[in-house]
């Protein structure tokens, strides 16, 4: 515990048989849980796991009990008794898994695992999932292969549990070392990726979106919808989308970047940043739409709207310009240079106008 608030870490793993153990043993004292989400590993990462059952004191959390939920007659208690009644039935939108522990109400280490592959996103949705029936009041995640620090999860913890803050992320990219350290493809795909997650979450200071070193809250989680997150390499991405449409509370925390301990990267990079970057595209408009025109109706959803759609009516005027100056003795119509320059014009100055509203708006979630 810290401050007297129950800590669990959701360890995310696929074939990681010779990396669990030391994330296991290395994980600090005021971890109440270490939930191991096991996604269908072909190694023995469930066998080493079981080991470590009995291997720390009891540590009681009691579930919360959904079966109850019929015991709230008073007809002021119609909302609780939905969202009680929800959560207890979302476990179908999850990935298949079960949990391997006799009593895992009393054990530090849960092992939870995938009947089928569902991507580390989904390992992560399985892990939180058990942390909100058990009422975990901060959650954070680290990876099975070692790449994060523990002696840094106190400062990844400590802004949710003493600050009252939704989310904490670290921050490699900020590190005085991360120009030396970071692989040169992966330090300018997290760099291109995370400009374009600015644009689609809406927080626009944040950076090294693709980190997995993160802490959750309790409100956080029950915020939104676990069950939805990407399932695979994207899922910071869409967490953060997530999260901002939410209203949810933001801070980064600087970590070194920690590579060459053994851990083996199962990423692609070519492979993930296109899916990804269709993700964020999806992800933009889909914040524009409800939480911008559905929740609370803002400017910025039109001005964004009105930029992009005058910037594309701009598109055929461009094409028959360029036609023209590479045909001779053809020349652009003056009608059509200046419907072509008010595009332009009214396009970019609308679509600049909606990001800086878009950054106001959303200066009060990062702290």
């Amino acid at each position: 515990m810290l401050n007297n608030k129950t800590i669990a870490v959701v360890v995310p793993c696929y074939n990681e048989e010779k990396q669990i153990g030391m994330v296991i043993d290395t994980m600090p004292e005021f971890v109440d849980k270490i939930i191991v989400v096991n996604d269908l590993s072909k190694d023995d990462t469930t066998g080493i796991v079981k080991q470590y059952f009995k291997k720390y004191p009891e540590v009681f959390i009691p579930a919360r009990n959904y079966e109850n939920t019929g015991t709230l007659n008073n007809i002021y208690m119609t909302a609780e008794r939905v969202i009680d009644q929800r959560n207890k039935d979302e476990i179908k939108f999850f990935t298949p898994h079960q949990v391997i522990n006799d009593n895992p109400e009393n054990d530090r280490v849960i092992l939870i695992d995938h009947l089928e592959n569902g991507g580390v996103g989904a390992a992560i949705a399985t892990g939180y999932k058990w942390c909100k029936d058990y009422a975990i009041q901060c959650t954070a995640v680290m990876a099975g292969d070692g790449q994060m620090d523990p002696a840094e999860l106190e400062s990844i913890c400590r802004p949710v549990i003493d600050e009252e803050i939704d989310y904490v992320k670290g921050n490699r990219l900020i590190h005085r070392s991360s120009w030396f350290v970071i692989p040169r493809t992966r330090f300018f795909g997290n760099s291109i990726l995370s400009i374009l997650t600015k644009i689609a979450s809406g927080y626009w200071h944040v950076s090294d979106t693709q980190t997995g070193y993160t802490a959750i809250s309790r409100k956080a989680l029950n915020a939104i919808k676990i069950s939805d997150i990407y399932k695979r390499y994207g899922m910071p991405n869409d967490m953060l989308v997530k999260l901002n449409i939410a209203f949810c509370t933001l801070k980064e925390i600087e970590i070194k970047p920690v590579y060459n301990i053994g851990e083996k990267s199962k990423m692609k990079v070519t492979k993930v940043i296109i899916p990804i970057m269709w993700l964020l595209f999806k992800s933009f408009f889909k914040r524009m739409w409800i939480k911008y025109l559905f929740r609370d109706f803002h400017p910025l959803f039109l001005l964004y709207h009105m930029g992009i759609l005058l910037l594309l009516l701009a598109i055929p005027f461009l094409v028959d310009i360029l036609l023209n100056a590479f045909q001779i003795g053809e020349a652009t119509p003056f009608q059509t240079m200046i419907i072509f320059i008010f595009l332009i014009i009214s396009g970019s100055q609308s679509l600049f106008f909606a990001m800086w509203m878009d950054i106001q708006d959303n200066q009060r979630l990062y702290k």
